[in-house]
Protein backbone atom coordinates (compact mmCIF):
# COMPACT_ATOMS: atom_id res chain seq x y z
CA UNK A 1 0.00 0.00 0.00
CA UNK A 2 1.31 3.78 -1.09
CA UNK A 3 1.91 5.82 2.32
CA UNK A 4 0.03 9.07 2.00
CA UNK A 5 2.50 11.11 3.31
CA UNK A 6 4.97 13.10 1.29
CA UNK A 7 8.79 11.96 1.07
CA UNK A 8 10.33 15.34 1.01
CA UNK A 9 14.10 13.66 1.93
CA UNK A 10 14.01 12.48 -1.74
CA UNK A 11 15.48 15.33 -2.42
CA UNK A 12 18.17 15.23 0.04
CA UNK A 13 19.69 11.60 -0.45
CA UNK A 14 23.30 13.07 -1.65
CA UNK A 15 25.33 15.94 -1.45
CA UNK A 16 25.06 16.67 -5.37
CA UNK A 17 21.42 16.89 -5.03
CA UNK A 18 21.07 18.62 -1.95
CA UNK A 19 23.12 21.11 -4.36
CA UNK A 20 20.88 20.81 -7.04
CA UNK A 21 17.86 22.14 -5.39
CA UNK A 22 19.64 24.80 -2.85
CA UNK A 23 17.38 28.04 -2.72
CA UNK A 24 19.96 30.42 -1.27
CA UNK A 25 24.08 30.68 -1.75
CA UNK A 26 26.57 32.06 -0.52
CA UNK A 27 29.54 33.56 -2.15
CA UNK A 28 32.57 35.58 -1.55
CA UNK A 29 31.19 38.45 -4.21
CA UNK A 30 28.37 38.85 -1.66
CA UNK A 31 30.72 40.18 0.93
CA UNK A 32 31.92 43.84 2.07
CA UNK A 33 34.76 43.87 4.74
CA UNK A 34 35.00 46.97 7.18
CA UNK A 35 38.59 48.08 8.29
CA UNK A 36 39.26 50.26 10.72
CA UNK A 37 42.04 53.19 9.53
CA UNK A 38 43.84 55.39 11.87
CA UNK A 39 46.27 58.46 11.79
CA UNK A 40 50.06 57.84 13.06
CA UNK A 41 52.72 55.29 12.00
CA UNK A 42 53.25 51.91 12.92
CA UNK A 43 50.23 51.17 14.51
CA UNK A 44 48.01 47.80 14.41
CA UNK A 45 45.51 48.09 17.06
CA UNK A 46 43.89 44.71 17.80
CA UNK A 47 39.91 45.42 19.60
CA UNK A 48 39.56 44.23 23.09
CA UNK A 49 36.01 43.54 21.91
CA UNK A 50 36.66 42.75 18.55
CA UNK A 51 39.63 39.44 18.42
CA UNK A 52 41.16 39.59 15.16
CA UNK A 53 40.15 43.24 13.86
CA UNK A 54 42.49 46.33 13.89
CA UNK A 55 43.09 49.59 14.01
CA UNK A 56 45.85 50.38 11.34
CA UNK A 57 47.77 53.22 10.12
CA UNK A 58 48.47 53.89 6.95
CA UNK A 59 51.73 52.15 6.62
CA UNK A 60 50.12 48.93 8.42
CA UNK A 61 46.75 49.12 6.01
CA UNK A 62 48.72 48.13 2.85
CA UNK A 63 49.24 44.56 4.43
CA UNK A 64 45.76 44.35 5.27
CA UNK A 65 44.81 45.19 1.67
CA UNK A 66 46.50 42.20 0.27
CA UNK A 67 44.70 40.04 2.61
CA UNK A 68 41.54 41.19 1.29
CA UNK A 69 42.44 40.94 -2.46
CA UNK A 70 44.16 37.54 -1.83
CA UNK A 71 40.95 36.33 -0.25
CA UNK A 72 38.94 37.23 -3.45
CA UNK A 73 36.48 39.81 -1.63
CA UNK A 74 35.63 42.35 -3.73
CA UNK A 75 35.09 45.48 -1.96
CA UNK A 76 35.55 47.14 1.45
CA UNK A 77 34.21 50.23 3.81
CA UNK A 78 36.48 52.32 5.51
CA UNK A 79 35.90 54.07 9.15
CA UNK A 80 38.03 56.68 10.20
CA UNK A 81 39.84 57.45 13.47
CA UNK A 82 41.13 60.97 13.57
CA UNK A 83 43.94 62.34 15.73
CA UNK A 84 41.54 65.51 16.46
CA UNK A 85 38.26 65.62 17.16
CA UNK A 86 35.96 68.83 17.30
CA UNK A 87 32.18 69.54 17.80
CA UNK A 88 31.45 69.57 14.13
CA UNK A 89 33.56 66.43 12.73
CA UNK A 90 35.94 68.86 11.27
CA UNK A 91 38.37 66.00 9.94
CA UNK A 92 35.23 64.20 8.70
CA UNK A 93 35.42 66.36 5.38
CA UNK A 94 38.88 67.25 5.78
CA UNK A 95 40.53 66.56 1.64
CA UNK A 96 43.82 65.21 3.67
CA UNK A 97 41.35 63.29 6.05
CA UNK A 98 42.69 59.45 7.53
CA UNK A 99 39.68 58.17 5.32
CA UNK A 100 40.19 60.39 2.02
CA UNK A 101 43.89 59.35 2.17
CA UNK A 102 43.39 55.55 2.84
CA UNK A 103 41.11 55.88 -0.25
CA UNK A 104 43.83 57.33 -2.71
CA UNK A 105 46.26 54.41 -2.03
CA UNK A 106 43.56 52.05 -1.63
CA UNK A 107 42.98 53.01 -5.64
CA UNK A 108 46.47 53.27 -6.06
CA UNK A 109 47.59 49.42 -5.23
CA UNK A 110 44.46 47.92 -6.15
CA UNK A 111 41.94 50.47 -8.51
CA UNK A 112 39.35 47.54 -9.06
CA UNK A 113 38.88 47.13 -5.07
CA UNK A 114 35.76 48.66 -4.81
CA UNK A 115 35.96 51.41 -1.84
CA UNK A 116 32.89 52.21 0.30
CA UNK A 117 33.04 55.75 2.62
CA UNK A 118 31.13 55.23 5.87
CA UNK A 119 29.41 58.70 5.48
CA UNK A 120 29.30 60.22 9.35
CA UNK A 121 30.11 62.65 11.82
CA UNK A 122 30.18 60.28 15.27
CA UNK A 123 34.22 58.97 15.31
CA UNK A 124 35.04 62.66 14.24
CA UNK A 125 33.04 65.05 16.90
CA UNK A 126 34.58 65.43 20.77
CA UNK A 127 31.00 64.55 21.62
CA UNK A 128 30.60 61.27 19.50
CA UNK A 129 27.05 62.00 18.36
CA UNK A 130 26.50 61.60 14.44
CA UNK A 131 25.71 65.73 13.75
CA UNK A 132 25.98 69.19 15.07
CA UNK A 133 24.64 69.46 18.84
CA UNK A 134 22.19 72.06 19.86
CA UNK A 135 22.20 72.04 23.57
CA UNK A 136 21.59 68.25 24.08
CA UNK A 137 19.49 67.91 20.74
CA UNK A 138 21.42 67.17 17.39
CA UNK A 139 20.60 69.31 15.03
CA UNK A 140 19.04 67.92 11.76
CA UNK A 141 19.30 70.04 9.03
CA UNK A 142 22.64 71.63 10.22
CA UNK A 143 24.19 68.12 9.90
CA UNK A 144 23.06 67.76 6.42
CA UNK A 145 25.31 70.18 5.23
CA UNK A 146 28.33 68.82 7.03
CA UNK A 147 27.36 65.57 5.56
CA UNK A 148 27.20 66.51 1.91
CA UNK A 149 30.78 68.14 2.59
CA UNK A 150 31.69 64.52 3.84
CA UNK A 151 30.32 62.73 1.17
CA UNK A 152 31.97 64.90 -1.86
CA UNK A 153 35.41 64.93 -0.51
CA UNK A 154 34.87 60.95 -0.15
CA UNK A 155 33.95 61.06 -3.48
CA UNK A 156 36.82 63.52 -4.16
CA UNK A 157 39.24 61.63 -3.06
CA UNK A 158 37.84 58.07 -5.15
CA UNK A 159 35.44 56.13 -3.01
CA UNK A 160 33.22 54.46 -5.26
CA UNK A 161 30.12 54.11 -3.41
CA UNK A 162 28.75 56.85 -0.73
CA UNK A 163 27.54 55.16 2.72
CA UNK A 164 25.99 57.31 5.00
CA UNK A 165 24.90 56.09 7.95
CA UNK A 166 24.04 59.09 10.32
CA UNK A 167 20.10 58.59 9.84
CA UNK A 168 19.46 62.28 9.77
CA UNK A 169 16.12 62.94 8.09
CA UNK A 170 16.28 63.87 4.05
CA UNK A 171 20.53 63.21 4.07
CA UNK A 172 20.16 61.06 0.92
CA UNK A 173 18.26 63.65 -0.59
CA UNK A 174 20.73 66.93 0.38
CA UNK A 175 23.82 64.17 -0.57
CA UNK A 176 22.37 62.98 -3.68
CA UNK A 177 21.93 66.68 -4.27
CA UNK A 178 25.95 67.47 -3.15
CA UNK A 179 27.46 64.88 -5.33
CA UNK A 180 25.83 65.48 -8.37
CA UNK A 181 26.61 69.18 -8.12
CA UNK A 182 29.99 68.87 -7.83
CA UNK A 183 30.07 66.50 -10.98
CA UNK A 184 29.52 63.07 -9.34
CA UNK A 185 26.14 62.10 -10.44
CA UNK A 186 27.74 58.45 -11.48
CA UNK A 187 28.86 57.64 -7.45
CA UNK A 188 26.04 55.74 -5.95
CA UNK A 189 24.70 55.86 -2.47
CA UNK A 190 24.31 53.07 0.07
CA UNK A 191 22.12 54.76 2.61
CA UNK A 192 22.06 53.40 5.86
CA UNK A 193 17.93 53.03 5.22
CA UNK A 194 16.82 51.09 8.08
CA UNK A 195 19.68 51.57 11.06
CA UNK A 196 18.56 51.02 14.96
CA UNK A 197 19.51 52.33 18.14
CA UNK A 198 20.82 48.56 18.97
CA UNK A 199 22.85 47.32 21.35
CA UNK A 200 25.13 45.04 19.16
CA UNK A 201 26.61 48.47 18.13
CA UNK A 202 28.87 48.33 21.63
CA UNK A 203 32.38 46.53 20.13
CA UNK A 204 32.19 49.02 16.80
CA UNK A 205 32.07 52.36 19.25
CA UNK A 206 35.19 50.93 20.76
CA UNK A 207 36.84 50.42 17.50
CA UNK A 208 35.94 53.76 15.76
CA UNK A 209 36.66 55.70 19.13
CA UNK A 210 32.76 56.84 19.00
CA UNK A 211 30.35 56.25 21.75
CA UNK A 212 28.03 59.16 22.49
CA UNK A 213 29.86 61.55 25.60
CA UNK A 214 26.18 62.51 26.54
CA UNK A 215 23.13 60.89 26.22
CA UNK A 216 21.99 58.05 23.37
CA UNK A 217 21.53 57.89 19.25
CA UNK A 218 17.96 57.02 20.21
CA UNK A 219 16.24 60.36 18.95
CA UNK A 220 17.42 59.83 15.42
CA UNK A 221 18.15 56.30 15.75
CA UNK A 222 15.71 53.95 15.47
CA UNK A 223 13.19 51.98 18.22
CA UNK A 224 14.05 48.49 18.06
CA UNK A 225 10.64 47.84 18.25
CA UNK A 226 9.23 49.23 15.10
CA UNK A 227 8.79 47.22 11.62
CA UNK A 228 6.64 49.62 9.47
CA UNK A 229 8.67 52.49 10.50
CA UNK A 230 11.23 50.85 8.96
CA UNK A 231 9.53 50.72 5.85
CA UNK A 232 8.76 54.19 5.92
CA UNK A 233 12.34 55.06 6.42
CA UNK A 234 12.93 52.73 3.32
CA UNK A 235 10.74 54.38 1.19
CA UNK A 236 12.30 57.82 2.43
CA UNK A 237 15.39 56.95 1.10
CA UNK A 238 14.26 55.27 -1.93
CA UNK A 239 12.40 58.35 -2.85
CA UNK A 240 15.28 60.52 -2.43
CA UNK A 241 17.67 58.94 -4.83
CA UNK A 242 19.11 55.73 -2.64
CA UNK A 243 21.15 53.18 -5.02
CA UNK A 244 21.07 50.56 -2.54
CA UNK A 245 19.19 49.88 0.94
CA UNK A 246 20.94 48.98 4.59
CA UNK A 247 19.50 47.02 7.09
CA UNK A 248 21.59 47.27 10.61
CA UNK A 249 21.90 45.07 12.31
CA UNK A 250 21.21 42.06 10.76
CA UNK A 251 20.92 38.95 12.53
CA UNK A 252 18.27 40.03 14.95
CA UNK A 253 16.54 42.12 12.45
CA UNK A 254 16.04 39.60 9.49
CA UNK A 255 12.55 39.72 9.57
CA UNK A 256 12.77 43.49 8.46
CA UNK A 257 15.13 42.30 6.11
CA UNK A 258 12.78 40.03 4.68
CA UNK A 259 10.27 42.70 4.13
CA UNK A 260 12.13 45.46 2.91
CA UNK A 261 13.14 43.07 0.08
CA UNK A 262 9.65 42.63 -0.69
CA UNK A 263 9.20 46.34 -0.86
CA UNK A 264 11.81 47.09 -3.59
CA UNK A 265 13.67 45.87 -6.48
CA UNK A 266 16.62 48.13 -4.75
CA UNK A 267 20.08 45.77 -3.57
CA UNK A 268 19.16 45.50 -0.26
CA UNK A 269 22.58 44.92 2.26
CA UNK A 270 22.90 43.04 5.67
CA UNK A 271 25.54 44.76 8.02
CA UNK A 272 26.50 41.81 10.45
CA UNK A 273 27.84 44.43 12.92
CA UNK A 274 30.44 44.19 15.79
CA UNK A 275 28.35 42.48 18.27
CA UNK A 276 27.24 39.72 16.47
CA UNK A 277 30.86 39.35 15.35
CA UNK A 278 32.25 39.72 18.96
CA UNK A 279 29.55 36.78 20.32
CA UNK A 280 30.78 34.51 17.66
CA UNK A 281 34.25 35.21 18.27
CA UNK A 282 33.90 34.57 22.02
CA UNK A 283 31.83 31.36 21.88
CA UNK A 284 34.34 29.86 19.29
CA UNK A 285 36.95 30.86 21.78
CA UNK A 286 35.80 28.83 24.50
CA UNK A 287 34.86 25.80 22.38
CA UNK A 288 31.44 25.95 22.83
CA UNK A 289 30.95 26.42 19.19
CA UNK A 290 32.12 25.36 15.90
CA UNK A 291 33.02 29.23 14.00
CA UNK A 292 33.19 28.05 10.30
CA UNK A 293 29.66 26.23 10.45
CA UNK A 294 28.17 29.13 12.70
CA UNK A 295 29.41 31.79 10.24
CA UNK A 296 28.42 30.31 7.06
CA UNK A 297 25.01 29.39 8.36
CA UNK A 298 24.99 33.17 9.53
CA UNK A 299 25.75 34.33 6.70
CA UNK A 300 23.28 32.04 4.39
CA UNK A 301 20.48 33.21 6.79
CA UNK A 302 20.73 36.83 5.79
CA UNK A 303 21.14 35.70 2.22
CA UNK A 304 18.09 33.63 2.60
CA UNK A 305 16.21 36.80 4.42
CA UNK A 306 16.84 39.05 1.34
CA UNK A 307 20.39 40.40 1.52
CA UNK A 308 22.15 40.86 -1.73
CA UNK A 309 25.00 42.27 0.08
CA UNK A 310 26.44 41.14 3.48
CA UNK A 311 29.26 43.60 5.35
CA UNK A 312 30.96 41.62 7.92
CA UNK A 313 33.94 41.36 9.80
CA UNK A 314 34.02 37.56 8.36
CA UNK A 315 34.30 38.50 5.25
CA UNK A 316 38.31 37.29 4.74
CA UNK A 317 37.74 34.17 6.88
CA UNK A 318 34.35 33.14 5.01
CA UNK A 319 35.48 34.00 1.51
CA UNK A 320 38.39 31.65 2.46
CA UNK A 321 36.50 29.11 4.21
CA UNK A 322 33.94 28.81 1.02
CA UNK A 323 36.83 27.97 -1.35
CA UNK A 324 37.73 25.34 0.37
CA UNK A 325 34.05 24.13 0.47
Amino acid sequence: MTPSFKRNRRLRTTANLRAMVRETTLSKNDFIYPIFVIEGENIKNEIPSMPGIYQFSLDQYEAELKRVVEAGVPSIILFGVPSEKDACGTEAYNDEGIVQRATKLTKQLYPDLVVLADTCLCQYTDHGHCGVVEGDYVDNDQSLELLAKTAVSQARAGADIIAPSNMMDGFVAVIREALDEAGFVNVPIMSYAVKYASAYYGPFRDAADSAPQFGDRKTYQMDPANRREALREAESDIDEGADFLIVKPALSYLDVMREVKDMTNLPVVAYNVSGEYSMVKAAAAQGWIDEKAIVLETLLSMKRAGADLIMTYHAIDAACWLEEN
